[in-house]
């Protein structure tokens, strides 16, 4: 039977791909491109217009967000009827997290095909040609897939296994609690996902900005690499500069949906 490899996001997917490329097996990757660690889920597997508004705000546009959660939800369904196998590859942080527990959900009733392929900040070590520079190397451990390099994910290939059906459960109940609760984030800490809200994360901008103009891509960027416990994005930086801007905590030079060409100050 064909074996599936499952990640959180295409940076991951595109060097997983090159990976089982360089090892000569054609195994399909799938992406799973929503960041769960931001964000409703309370209604994900039943409606996408909730999750979907989340993302347009975050965006700052009006693509058709449902379309693509759609695609999604239909696309974990199909893996869930398949018959092969599939390795779900994770690092340590919240998104990636979410995404194991949320296949594992999905393929409960099929437990003996799921298997996971653990990435561990010690491997952002692995030796290799192709690997990413030190600056990948976060002070808080944090990692993702998309930390690793193709060369590195090819040493890792052989570490896949089952997960136990026992485990499986308790990933799944974890996900059902994640959906449930009504946090605006979730963090990742000592392995348990916690709720979170924003409040840290726009202390941390209003802490980098100043007195003077700075560009808002060096504002995200020095909140980007602080600890959350969850990975910040560009994209969630600049949303909650525009929502400080809009509560006049921050002053802009420049319009907030071209955050990334925009200054800020206090």
């Amino acid at each position: 039977m064909n074996t599936i490899h499952v990640t959180n996001g295409d940076c991951a997917a595109d060097a997983l791909t090159n990976a089982l490329r360089l090892a000569e097996r054609t195994e399909e990757v799938i992406a799973l491109r929503d960041d769960l660690a931001v964000g409703p889920l309370r209604d994900i597997d039943e409606s996408p217009v909730a999750r979907a508004a989340f993302w347009r705000q975050v965006s700052n546009s009006p693509a058709d967000v449902e379309e693509q959660l759609e695609s999604q939800l239909a696309l974990l369904g199909r893996l869930a009827r398949g018959e092969g196998q599939l390795v779900v590859w994770h690092g340590q942080s919240a998104a990636d997290q979410l995404t194991l527990r949320r296949v594992a959900y999905h393929l409960r009733n099929a437990p003996q095909r799921l298997n996971e392929a653990k990435l561990k900040f010690d491997d952002l070590a692995i030796e290799a040609p192709d690997a990413h520079s030190e600056t990948v190397r976060r002070p808080d451990g944090a990692t993702s897939v998309g930390m690793f390099s193709p060369r590195q994910l090819l040493a890792k290939l052989p570490t896949a296994a089952p997960i136990s059906v026992l485990r499986i459960s308790r990933l799944a109940l974890e996900r059902q609690e994640a959906k449930h609760s009504s946090a605006e984030n979730r963090r990742l800490r000592d392995n348990m996902l916690v709720s979170g809200t924003w409040l840290d994360v726009d202390e941390t901008l209003l802490e980098l900005a100043s007195s003077e103009w700075q560009p808002a891509t060096r504002i995200a960027a020095g909140a980007m690499a602080r600890r959350f416990d969850f990975l910040l994005s560009d994209s969630v930086a600049f949303w909650r500069c525009r929502e400080l801007v809009t509560a006049g905590q921050l002053r802009i030079r420049g319009t907030p949906s071209e955050m990334a060409h925009a200054e800020l100050r206090r």
